[in-house]
Order: C-alpha cells, then sequence, then structure tokens
C-alpha cells in the first residue's frame, strides 16, 4: 500500500471573486474524494494565491481558510505580478511542506476529474504530469487556430513544449527544487518545466467553458504572452534576422548590376513609385528587425536588475511553514 502523500494545489487567482467560492467548493469534493480513497494525505491543502486582485478575491480567500483552515491556505501578493509569477510564487512557497503540487486556473475550465489521474501517474514513477487538453471543440476558429499555430511556432523555433499543454500539471517535489535553480525574471513555465527533464507524461481532458467571469486573457495579453514565450526559449528570430541580411544584401547586389547595365543600355526612366515603394519595404524590414533586437535587449536589462519576481505579503497556512509578514525581512520565502 502506498503511503498517501501530502499534495499542495496551487490555484492562482486575479479578480475572481464571482467563480472563486464554487471552485473552492469543486476542489474540496474532489480532495475528500482523493482523501478518503487514500490517494492524498489529510495534510494536502488547496493554496488559492491572490495576484493583486482589485476585488474581494482576498477577503473570499481569507474567509476560506478561516472557516476551513484545515482545506484552504491562501498567498497574497503585495502586487500584481502576472500569471506566471503567481503560479510560480504559490509552488516556491509550498515547496518544502509538500510532497506534490498540482497548478490549475480558477476559472474551472481545467477537468478537475483529471486530477486523479494525475497521481495515478505520479505514484506510476512520474516526476512531471502535464493535463493536455484533448480538443478545441469550445474555442472559436480564431482561438483555435492561434493557439495551435502558437504551439507549432514554438517548437519550429526549437523551444520544448507540450502540445496544447497550458498551466494544468502535477510536479514532484523534487522538480519543484529544480525549479527553484531557475532565476529568469522574464518567466515561461511552458518552456521551463520540460527544461527540468526527469520522467513524464501526459493526461488528456476536455477544457469546459469558464464557469463565471471573464476571461483575464485578452487578445493583447495573449500576443505578448507568445512573444515572451519565443523570446525566451529562442535565439532563432536573431539568427532569422542575419539570413534576412543576407538576402537583402545578395539582392541588393542584383539590383545593383540591373541599374548599371539599364544605365548603359539606355532603358532607364523615371521611376517613382518603384523607388518609394522598395524603401518602404527595406525600411519597415529596418524596423521589424529592430524592433525584435529591442525585445532581447529588453530582456537582457530586466534580467541584469534582478529585481524580485513576486513578493509574498502574507501566507494563511495552518501547519508546515511559518511565514513572517515582517516588510523589512529578505529572504528566499518572501522574495523570490
Amino acid at each position: 500500500m502506498v503511503t498517501p502523500e501530502i499534495l499542495y494545489m496551487v490555484i492562482p487567482c486575479y479578480n475572481e471573486q464571482e467563480v472563486l467560492k464554487e471552485t473552492a467548493s469543486r476542489l474540496k469534493e474532489k480532495f475528500i474524494s482523493l482523501q478518503s480513497s487514500g490517494k492524498i494525505s489529510d495534510k494536502s491543502r488547496i493554496v488559492f494565491v491572490n495576484d493583486g486582485s482589485s476585488d474581494n478575491t482576498w477577503d473570499i480567500i481569507r474567509e476560506l481558510h478561516s472557516s476551513e483552515p484545515e482545506m484552504f491556505s491562501g498567498i497574497d501578493l503585495a502586487h500584481n505580478s502576472g500569471h506566471q509569477n503567481a503560479v510560480l510564487a504559490g509552488l516556491m512557497t509550498v515547496k518544502d511542506i509538500c510532497d506534490i503540487s498540482i497548478t490549475m486556473d480558477a476559472d474551472l475550465q481545467d477537468d478537475i476529474n483529471a486530477v486523479d489521474e494525475m497521481i495515478d501517474r505520479y505514484y506510476e514513477g512520474n516526476h512531471v504530469v502535464y493535463g493536455v487538453r484533448s480538443a478545441r471543440k469550445s474555442d472559436t476558429f480564431f482561438k483555435k487556430f492561434t493557439a495551435e499555430s502558437f504551439y507549432k511556432f514554438m517548437k519550429l523555433m526549437g523551444a520544448d513544449v507540450v502540445y496544447n499543454h497550458a498551466d494544468f500539471r502535477l510536479m514532484s517535489k523534487r522538480v519543484l527544487q529544480e525549479l527553484a535553480g531557475f532565476k529568469e525574471v522574464n518567466l515561461f513555465l511552458r518552456g521551463i518545466v520540460p527544461l527540468i527533464g526527469f520522467k513524464s507524461c501526459s493526461v488528456y481532458y476536455e477544457r469546459h467553458e469558464r464557469f463565471a467571469g471573464s476571461s483575464k486573457y485578452p487578445l493583447r495579453k495573449m500576443l505578448s504572452f507568445a512573444v515572451n514565450g519565443i523570446t525566451s526559449f529562442s535565439t532563432k528570430p536573431l539568427k532569422m534576422i542575419t539570413g534576412l541580411g543576407f538576402v537583402m544584401s545578395v539582392l541588393s547586389a542584383v539590383a545593383f548590376i540591373w541599374a548599371f547595365i539599364s544605365k548603359f543600355a539606355g532603358l532607364t526612366e523615371v521611376g517613382w513609385s518603384s523607388t518609394v515603394c522598395s524603401i518602404w519595404l527595406i525600411g519597415g524590414l529596418q524596423l521589424f528587425c529592430l524592433g525584435i533586437i529591442g525585445e532581447y535587449v529588453g530582456k537582457i536589462y530586466a534580467e541584469v536588475k534582478q529585481r524580485p519576481r513576486f513578493i509574498v505579503a502574507d501566507f494563511l497556512n495552518d501547519l508546515g511553514a511559518e511565514f513572517i509578514n515582517d516588510p523589512g525581512k529578505d529572504s528566499a520565502e518572501n522574495k523570490e
């Protein structure tokens, strides 16, 4: 008989007051089922991470912890740090007091019932279990096309990402310890976790419609996230610029020879449109290339400053690690 291990489920929350109580209710039901079947320890907890919400999200989390401290814990970040940093903040806060962790979003789109199979795969010897969407039936054509194109493009750029996997995953304590060694500010967990290695597998599920509230990832944020993922894990765009520069140089040399021959052959005539179009084309390419280089320079700028990726203001937990809410305390627990 396998000894039940301690599971901490990390749920990042940003303005999720409409859905949070329902999410807590469904996860509580799942935890009771897992505990009664002996799959997880009764010391397991559901940890909600408040990512600087402007609504009543943190008040609800405190209320849940106060009413059922043996089930719910809470982490309050000092300011909005972004989804990826909120996930990391939760994982780094609980890494020393859990045996396994599972991350998922608070909107109930990820299938809670897939948690059972994830834990089974963990007990079979997998250190990482990815939750992978089996289909995208609920997505619009545009969202499905752009999302699948993103994963394919990431693969093309050389980034090792799991196709149709977001941030619904299980990780063992050993993986969390290794994850703590990745210090980059420009965080893209979908690319970092596969880099850690260890035995892994995937569990497939169908994603549901959002239970309540609105999506916190509009098109603008999705595009920014995609650019961050590509530039964080691949230098191929820079190599493509080099290749483009070489091609443009060759084409320029050919055009020069053609213009030289045309001049002496008496075939030249006033060509305002062709001149202007070529200037616009080359100018646009130059600006585009400078923009790509700027993305990389900006990332270097953010990395060398070494600012904290997140700051934990409060950690509500009835057992395990103690957290001292001291603004002057500078440690790995409250500044990462």
